[in-house]
């Protein structure tokens, strides 16, 4: 081993942070601004990163100008036989809130365009102005805001929301929406939207109501 080997060769040190990181990657999205000694070993260990995730059928999605990474399966190859069990699990949104994270990512979009501060931080106000406007009329505003409420909870649970400490009442926006909701998507946004007035104007009028 030459000394320039022995400069390089992975420590019991470097054996600790890959495990931190990982257990983090495992555990949902790595932020940078919430864990930053984290996100510097993710960077310094990345190669290794993905060797170890690429043998369980998984990839690492790492975005260092936005400052996210996770974990996504690997898409199947149709000729590599037999599929690995699923690790990350798909989750089913319901309408609601799939048409909330939507309309952020579209906020997003606006914001950024005006090339001003890099975090969109939104009232809990003015998410629920955004979306209720989508979803069917009712008498019951208590029961609504509940609703509301119970929507925003689950994408802070995604980690598309965070809490802004101190301000139970206001929240920012993660940049990781992007991943979810591309450039491609956010273009045919409108297109969306109209059907989602569709589904809520017809049949779909009950479902959404009780998401």
């Amino acid at each position: 081993m030459t000394d320039n080997d022995y400069e390089t060769a992975p420590t019991a040190l470097d054996g600790d942070r890959l495990s931190q990181v990982l257990v983090a990657l495992f555990r949902g999205v790595l932020h940078r601004d919430s864990a930053p000694q984290l996100w510097q070993g993710l960077l310094n260990l990345q190669a290794r990163v993905r060797d170890y995730v690429a043998v369980l059928g998984l990839e690492l999605i790492l975005d260092e100008a936005e400052g996210y990474a996770f974990l996504r399966q690997r898409p199947r190859d149709p000729d590599a036989g037999d599929e690995l069990p699923r690790l990350v699990a798909r989750r089913q949104l319901s309408y609601p809130v799939s048409l909330l994270l939507a309309l952020l990512r579209k906020k997003l979009a606006e914001h950024d365009a005006t090339g001003g501060d890099t975090r969109l931080v939104l009232s809990r106000e003015q998410i629920v102005e955004q979306i209720r406007v989508f979803l069917p009329e009712t008498a019951n505003e208590a029961r609504l805001l509940d609703r509301m409420d119970s929507h925003i909870k689950k994408a802070v649970e995604l980690g598309m929301l965070r809490r802004m400490r101190g301000q139970e009442e206001r929240f920012e926006v993660r940049r990781i929406l992007k991943a979810f909701v591309d450039a491609q998507w956010l273009g045919e946004l409108d297109e969306r939207l109209r059907a989602y007035r569709a589904y809520i104007g017809g049949t779909g009028s009950d479902a959404a109501a009780e998401g």
